[in-house]
């Protein structure tokens, strides 16, 4: 076997690393698909008008998780991978946060919608903190490291 061959073999293939999914952000992005899920479930037997933003959210973290847990975000480099997480958790808290208002304004006394939107409540909030340790470990410490790598 060729060095060419032996390098294609190692990364051509597609498996998901275990050791992120063990990690902190492998363990945030697991709670908030487990909580889309759940606020998914709960939407589809109250209110389903309100049914898009879980799904939708739900394929963007699942997209996420297996971009994350392939490694692939390495090999795509043409974007800002931490910048655009913090954005999908930024945007998708503010999206949670007025559908948990709206639904528990409206709910009526339907429990599927009250217990989604306690659910939405704190996945906000686990939005929120994935936003907060994207802020801190990859947006200010590397751009500390940045700036002592110019002195």
């Amino acid at each position: 076997m060729s060095e060419r061959e032996g390098a294609e073999g190692s990364s051509g293939g597609f498996s998901l690393d275990k050791e992120f999914l063990c990690s902190l952000k492998g363990k945030l992005l697991l709670a908030e698909l487990v909580l889309c899920f759940v606020i998914f479930i709960c939407f589809a037997a109250s209110i389903s008008s309100y049914l898009a933003a879980p799904l939708i959210e739900l394929l963007i973290i699942l997209i996420f998780l297996i971009i994350y847990s392939s490694h692939y975000h390495e090999r795509l480099t043409a974007l800002n991978w931490p910048c655009t997480d913090f954005l999908r958790c930024v945007s998708a808290a503010l999206i949670f946060l007025v559908v948990s208002i709206v639904a528990a304004a409206r709910s009526s006394g339907e429990g599927g919608a009250i217990t989604a939107a306690l659910f939405g409540f704190l996945l906000v909030g686990v939005f929120s903190y994935d936003a907060y340790t994207i802020y801190k470990t990859e947006i200010i410490d590397r751009a500390a490291e940045g700036r002592e790598g110019d002195v």
